[in-house]
Formats: C-alpha cells, structure tokens, sequence
C-alpha cells in the first residue's frame, strides 16, 4: 500500500470553489426574535486557505413619550405581552413600593400572569453580584426566559443598567422593554444600549451593548421623585443641549428651574409647562439617540453625548459624587477648557456655568486639582475609547461640538487653575445643592 507524504499537497479547489462569495439571507420563519435582525456574506480568498466573513446585525427599537403606561386603559404594554401567556418584570424596589399595586393591577386587568421581582437599585449595587442575582431570577432556577420573550424592566438609571447586562448574558440576547421612572433613565441611561456595572476604580467599565427594543416614558413617575433625584437627571439634558440643539438650550435657560421645582409639571404644574416639560423631553431623547441609537457599539467616538464624561467617570467614585453632579462638574470644566483652547467665547462659557448653576448642579469640585487623578482619568479613557485619541468633546458654541484627540497635562492643568479661579468667584466656591450620594441616602 502506498502511503502519502506528511506534506503532501492538498486536492486543489476550482476557481469557481477557491474564489466563491456567498451571500446569505435568513428565511424570516427561521428569526430568533422580532426584534433583531441580519446577513452577511462569507469571501474566499482564491488560494484555498482563507476567507473572510462580513455580518451585520440590525435592531429596531421604538421610544415613545407615553401617558399612564400602567393605567388599563393604556394597552401598550398588554399588547406586547397578551401574545406571550405572561410578563417577566424586573422592579426597583422603591418603584415597587410606590407604585406595585398599580403595576399587578395593571396585568389582572388583561389576565396576564406577572412574575415580578423587585431589585434595590443604589449606586452601591450597580455590581457583578447585582447582576448575578438577576440572571438567577431569569435563568432556569427563577422564570426561565425564553429567548423572544422581552423582560420588561422598571426602574431608574442603575436598574437599566443593571438588568440591561442581565438581559444582555441571558441566552447571550434576550429583549427587554425599559419604563424609565427617573429623569435619567427616561432620557439618558433607560433608552441607551450600553448596560453596565460598576469597576473598582471606573464607573461602567464592566458591560455590553445591548438596547432595549421598547423605551416607554411616562413622566408621571417624577411626582414621587426627590427634588435631587429630578435635578440629578438634569444633567443629561444639559449635556445635548450644549452640544447639539441650541433650541433646546434656551428652553432650559427659560424653564429649568421650573421643571425642577414642579418635577416635570407634575406637582403644581398646568397644561402650558405640561407641553413644555414633554418638548424638552421628547427634544432630549431625540438629541441623545440619534447620536447613540445610530452608533450602536460605539464605533466611532465623535459622540457628542459623552460631553462631561470625559474625567468624571475616574473623579465621580473617588469624590462619592452624585452622578449628574458629576457630570456638570465635568461639563462646566469642559466649558472653561474649550474657551482657553479657542473653541468657546468666554460669555458662551459662562451660559453653560450659569445654566448649571440655576438648576442647583455643581460646576466645582476640588478633586480636580488632583493632577494625577485627572491624569490617569484620561489615561482610561483613552482605553475605552480605543486609543486612537482621548476624543474629549467640548463646545464649539451653544449647540454645537468637537472633539479634542489629545489633552496635554500642561494644558489640563491651565485649564483646572482657571476653572478654580473662575469657580471661587461664586458665593459657594460652585457647589451645587445635594451633590453627593449620602445626601440622598445612596452610599
């Protein structure tokens, strides 16, 4: 019997075989979920020992401003669970508290079957071990999920986070629908696909990209918010009205000390600032998702959203700071280094101060004068941002951007001296009014 040589050469391929492009095309009965779909395309390389393959995934997700999501006569949400036989729903526990008995009423209404599990939601358990114990509640020892069976999630910014992840590792994808019930989620963290916990040392540096398919707000949940809770989530409104919608800037100018005084026009508000608090919302989420939404997995870094979240996410834990606080720490400081870089003219700089400042946000902080730590929060950042710059964005006037690819520690540090002698000014050295998490009860 004749043997073949260790090295021998392999039957060659036919050129139709070796340089073939398929395209593929999934039948619609074989979906996994209505909500995603995708193809691609598989390339050989004509020398039979490699190919490439191209894939895309497509999602598509609604946000709609609603009315009493949890009123029966609202069928939104029965009309997504009627179909299924039954609602998997993950609760912040306060929201389950306050407004449980309204949400069982709700699913008794259409004789749906709830499986509902409240959550605490602080800052403290934005946490691996948070997110462990929800994917228990979905798994096979708690309701066993399918993987077209969207949980639906209600609660604030953390709990989206939070269950988000949970939703995200369980079956690898599994839809959720989020009810945003705080300012931030509602417009900020409820919509966005990036779900997350905290690091050790770095807010949201343990996540994935995975969005809701539906964001349902209803601001009537902000009636039973704290005042601080309400002026925390002002923050991300701030955020897109600097960098992309000066209409919106002016509406916060004129109405945001209002709209944190009334939460939203739901205590003591009437149907004019009613009108007004639903155009700065929907104005908000429009803004934030069209920038977010579009860029799914954070392909690109000109995202504009991320303004004041450049050093914040390394000072926020260090100084136990709330996190919109924070974040107009962040932008305030922002504001001051794109005037010393030309980008801002000093009396634009100053709109966005004061604008932070009516509504009770800090614009100072003195861990900026932390040098290394401000230093080492770019270092990170540049990490997360894929090392092809540090891409700060900054303001280029009253809604508009840019991004700066670098920051050099001379520069960080002109721009920190500045901002304190700007801040020490203010009667209270740019303090803001319940700034940090014990004063809110968070820690």
């Amino acid at each position: 019997m004749v043997q073949a040589k260790p090295n021998a050469t392999s039957p060659k391929l036919s050129p139709s075989e070796s340089e073939q492009i398929i395209q593929f095309h999934h039948p619609e009965k074989y979906r996994t979920s209505e909500w995603y779909t995708g193809h691609g395309e598989i390339a050989a390389s004509g020398d039979g020992r490699s190919f490439e393959i191209s894939a895309t995934y497509a999602l598509k997700a609604t946000v709609k401003l609603v009315d009493g999501v949890f009123n029966p006569a609202n069928p939104t949400l029965a009309e997504v669970y009627s179909r299924r036989g039954r609602c998997v729903a993950i609760v912040d526990q306060t929201v389950d508290e306050l407004y449980g008995a309204s949400i069982r009423r709700y699913f008794e209404e259409y004789e749906i079957p709830l499986n509902l599990q409240p959550c605490r939601a602080w800052e403290s358990d934005k946490t691996p071990e948070t997110v462990h114990r929800l994917l228990k509640f979905l798994g096979k020892d708690g309701c066993d999920v399918s993987r077209n069976e969207p949980v639906l999630v209600v609660g604030g910014g953390v709990l989206s986070d939070v269950a988000g992840l949970a939703c995200a590792l369980q079956h690898r994808r599994t839809p959720y629908i989020m009810v945003g019930t705080t300012v931030v989620a509602a417009i900020d963290a409820g919509p966005s696909p990036r779900t997350c916990t905290n690091g050790a040392q770095f807010k949201n540096s343990i996540g994935s990209y995975h969005p809701p398919v539906m964001t349902l707000v209803d601001r009537s949940f902000f009636r039973t918010l704290a005042t601080g809770h309400v002026r925390n989530g002002m923050a991300e409104i701030i955020k897109m009205a600097v960098t992309d919608d000066p209409v919106l800037f002016e509406l916060m100018e004129q109405y945001g000390p209002r709209l944190v005084e009334t939460h939203f026009a739901t205590i003591n508000g009437d149907e004019k600032l009613a009108a007004i608090a639903d155009t700065i919302i929907y104005r908000a989420l429009f803004s934030y998702m069209k920038h977010e939404g579009t860029n799914m997995f954070e392909t690109y870094q000109d995202r504009p959203h991320a303004y004041g979240h450049t050093w914040s996410p390394r000072f926020e834990p260090a100084a136990k700071l709330m996190h919109g606080h924070s974040v107009t720490i962040g932008m305030a400081f922002g504001a001051t280094l794109a005037a010393e870089m030309g980008w801002v003219k000093p009396e634009e700089r100053d709109r966005i101060i004061a604008l932070c400042r009516s509504l009770g946000l800090s614009v100072y902080h003195p861990i900026l004068e932390d040098i290394d730590l401000m230093l080492e929060g770019q270092k990170n950042m540049r990490r997360k941002r894929g090392e092809g710059g540090l891409w700060a964005p900054l303001p280029t006037g009253i809604g508009s951007c840019d991004y700066a690819q670098e920051v050099s520690s001379g520069l960080l540090q002109l721009a920190i001296d500045k901002h304190k002698e700007l801040c020490s000014s203010f009667p209270d050295d740019g303090k803001g009014t319940e700034m940090y998490l014990s004063d809110l009860g968070l820690e």
